[in-house]
């Protein structure tokens, strides 16, 4: 069976492009082109839930229902009104213009504009569904649109929560990395899951869970669902058999030699709960929630039990490097989170021990402090700029302690 090719854009943080466009060509998907924290693309049915369950740096899907040029009110709902909504949005359902973005563009009043688009696209899925008007209540599908240049870009989200949203999280601590930002580091520092990693500010353990399923070979997307599939595009014979195959693909066998702590027993507490949470959804389980202690239950008969990533409860000047070399790669606290920079600060001369007791280590830092080297005492090999969320941050990247 043939099936259509759309258009999808993914959003992700800006400085992150890249790893996504790699993760797509991984899954054999063609990217139409890239620019400031998006990466356009095509894909069929298959390809959208794969893409929506696999990617690990993305935050968001949209398909691109239409891109047209308007200049003016009253082309911008004549060119609404000819799209065929009745192909993307079932009876029923509602619909929201939930975010607008114009830059350069003849079209600038984003209340009006967003307006406009939903009088334009209601009238039409009114007349088609012989209904006096949409729904307010119930299931809502979610539209954006983009225009640039006066070029009106119109997005359906196929996402529904945002993909960082993974389902292992029961609670996060202060400011929490987001997971597809943790993920990305894994990328960007060119990590294998034949090195040690360690993360000695773990928090809530993100960092140290994305790593673990990046060596399982777990699809990030495993154990949550997406609006796509409320859509009439969406096929549930489609999605199980991508998720059965997803499934399928992971492997507790290989060493994990992954490592966190944290000064706060609670967060490593919370860690913990979130890495057992992970590990029932990389078995196809539906994770309980809440904090808890203790191994996962017994695994399913005939796997491997996994080596789960290491956590305790320590302070900076008490860790150990656990192998003569590895990877380093964390988010320590930063003036946001502490109150007060001049903590954060503090926090980072102290980092500067790490090169005694990691030598031969790489390390990686994500702060949002672009004088993180001066109180280091070490200028990086590399800095690159990254938002994390809303937070401007910088990863500093050193070849060797």
């Amino acid at each position: 069976m043939l099936f259509v090719m759309e258009t999808l854009i993914t959003l992700c943080g800006v400085g992150l492009e890249k790893v996504v466009s790699n993760e797509l060509r991984k899954l054999n998907l063609r990217i139409r082109d890239t620019g400031f924290g998006r990466v356009r693309f095509d894909a069929d049915i298959h390809g959208m839930y794969r893409a929506l369950m696999s990617l690990r740096a993305a935050d968001r899907l949209l398909l691109e229902a239409a891109c047209f040029p308007a200049a003016d009110f009253d082309t911008l709902f004549e060119r609404v009104s000819a799209v065929p909504w009745e192909g993307y949005i079932s009876a029923g359902m509602g619909l929201r213009v939930t975010k607008v973005r114009t830059n350069r563009s003849r079209l600038e009043a984003v209340t009006s504009i967003q307006g406009v688009i939903h009088k334009a696209a209601a009238a039409r899925l009114c007349k088609a569904y012989a209904v006096p008007r949409l729904p307010d209540t119930g299931p809502q599908v979610e539209l954006r649109a983009y225009i640039e240049k006066d070029e009106v870009s119109l997005l359906l989200d196929l996402s529904g929560e945002p993909l960082f949203k993974r389902g292992y999280r029961s609670e996060g601590g202060a400011a929490p990395l987001r997971e597809t930002t943790a993920a990305a580091l894994l990328f960007l520092t060119n990590w294998r899951r034949k090195f040690p990693l360690y993360d000695p500010f773990c928090g809530s353990g993100t960092i140290v869970i994305e790593a673990a399923m990046y060596a399982w070979d777990m699809a990030p997307g495993l154990g949550r669902t997406f609006a796509l599939s409320e859509l009439p595009l969406g096929n549930p014979e489609i999605e199980r058999a991508v998720r059965e195959d997803l499934l399928a693909r992971v492997d507790f066998s290989h060493t994990v030699r992954i490592y966190g702590s944290d000064v706060d027993p609670r967060a490593v507490s919370i860690a913990g709960s979130n890495m057992i949470r992970a590990f029932e959804l990389a078995r196809g389980e539906t994770p309980r929630r809440g904090i808890r202690t203790g191994p996962p239950a017994a695994p399913v008969s005939g796997s491997a039990y996994p080596a789960l990533p290491n956590l305790q409860v320590l302070t900076l000047r008490n860790v150990k490097a656990p192998a003569p070399e590895g990877f380093i790669i964390t988010n320590p606290p930063y003036g946001v989170r502490l109150g007060e920079p001049a903590a954060a600060e503090a926090i980072y001369r102290e980092m500067a021990e790490l090169e005694k007791r990691f030598p031969g280590w790489k390390l990686a830092v994500l702060t949002d402090h672009p004088g993180f080297e001066s109180h280091f005492g070490r200028k990086a090999e590399s800095c690159r700029e990254i938002i994390n969320g809303a937070i401007d941050s910088y990863l500093f990247q050193y070849e060797k302690l």
